[in-house]
């Protein structure tokens, strides 16, 4: 009888992991100013979740890299330092190519894996990095960025955050504009960080399959950042994706408890839990005195499992957060662990087939259909020259 680690392993040889969000390059931007010299992933590295071999033994065959940019960074300096991630990923790609294959396109990610390579695709984390200019997208989009996350921690001028006091109550009319527009060049829509209005707004305006690339479920773990059962309803009719992450604070209602107790421990002290800088060390020091509670594999099965439940398996993937989060759940601390994740799931009565759809086909369809809604709109509609100040008024 085959065992089913063994299982697993052939499984992930035809159906690898497209992860939906890591953030090795904001770490590689942190720790060595994007110097692959001193970080350098094509080998055993000991400061990051991320290398190349242990990719390899996680079984990956594609990754969204998110080129993330500080929330707080407004305007030119925003889209200069996505300019500077971009640039990142491209180089480090580049200098790994018989590891890592540029994709743009589902044909491409394709063709790195019949060429035995990890399909190398990116995201823009946070509407910040286009700092309300479509023609900022469109340039984006040139460079290869294939999916941008609406929001990041903080609203943006058109559409609004899940973790900053609503202001729009959803997307604004620009905001609007923006997944129109988004639709017609054939990026994706990806809808984690933002509020549930923006993405209930978000889905009534696209054209095309939307994405959730590091979002677990509310009704298990309430938390903003999670998806609401009523949304996950309509990824069905949307033809979308709900990437599952491995964030604790995410997964946890125990650390979730624990994350409120620890916010509010630091605002006592003035420091907001959105201030990475002070916070990140306020919470070393807190967890001395007040031991966080641990995260495993089977919280992240219960999201998995909830997500197959209401959305469907045709719509449920994996985006693990790996370099984004200081602490991972037992048995997923990086990017080597997805077989224990699918062992676990294959436990559970999963089978190779639908296995296969969380791992790689689900990413691969929605892909495929944001391609072909762009390809039917931009042969009706032009480049939108839409401005904020047009759409909403006095920004």
């Amino acid at each position: 009888m085959t065992s089913i680690s063994a299982r697993i392993a052939e499984l992930l040889e035809t159906h690898p992991v497209w992860d939906g969000h890591n953030d090795l390059p904001w770490e590689a931007r942190k720790q060595v100013s994007y110097d692959l010299d001193r970080l350098d992933v094509g080998g055993d590295v000991a400061t990051t979740h991320t290398d190349l071999p242990r990719m390899r033994r996680g079984g990956m065959g594609a990754q969204f890299w998110s080129v993330y940019v500080d929330a707080k960074w407004a305007g030119e300096r925003a889209v200069r330092a996505t300019l500077e991630q971009i640039d990142f990923v491209r180089t480090m790609t580049s200098r790994y190519a018989g590891e890592l294959a540029f994709a743009v396109s589902s044909a491409d990610v394709v063709a790195a894996r019949e060429s035995g390579r990890i399909a190398s695709l990116m995201g823009a984390e946070g509407g910040h990095s286009i700092d309300s200019s479509l023609g900022a997208l469109r340039m984006l989009h040139e460079l290869g960025v294939r999916y941008m996350t609406l929001t990041h921690n903080d609203n943006v001028p058109w559409a609004d955050s899940a973790t900053d006091e609503p202001v729009l109550g959803g997307l604004s009319p620009f905001g609007r504009e923006v997944v129109r527009e988004m639709n017609r060049i054939g990026m994706a829509v990806d809808l984690s960080h933002v509020s549930a209005d923006t993405m209930r707004h978000a889905l009534d305006t696209t054209e095309a399959p939307v994405m959730f690339s590091h979002s677990s479920a509310r009704a298990v773990c309430d938390h903003p950042r999670n998806v609401p059962d009523d949304v996950l309803e309509r990824l069905p009719d949307n033809g979308g994706l709900c990437m599952v992450t491995f964030v604790p604070k995410f997964i946890s209602p125990a650390i979730r408890e624990w994350d409120l107790e620890a916010a509010d421990a630091a605002e006592a002290e003035g420091i907001h839990w959105a201030d990475y800088a002070a916070y990140t060390p306020f919470l070393e020091r807190y967890r001395e005195t007040h031991p966080q509670p641990v995260a495993t594999v089977d919280d992240v099965v219960a999201h998995v499992e909830h997500v197959r439940e209401v959305a469907g398996v045709d719509h449920i993937g994996l985006g693990g957060d790996y370099d984004g989060v200081g602490v991972l759940p037992e048995g997923l601390e990086d990017v080597s662990t997805y077989p224990r994740l699918l062992e676990a799931l294959a436990e559970r009565g999963w089978s190779d087939e639908d296995l296969g759809r969380l791992t790689w086909g689900n990413a691969l369809r929605v892909l495929e259909g944001v391609e072909a809604a762009s390809r039917e709109l931009s042969a009706i509609r032009g480049p939108s020259v839409a401005t904020i100040e047009e759409l909403d008024g006095e920004v």
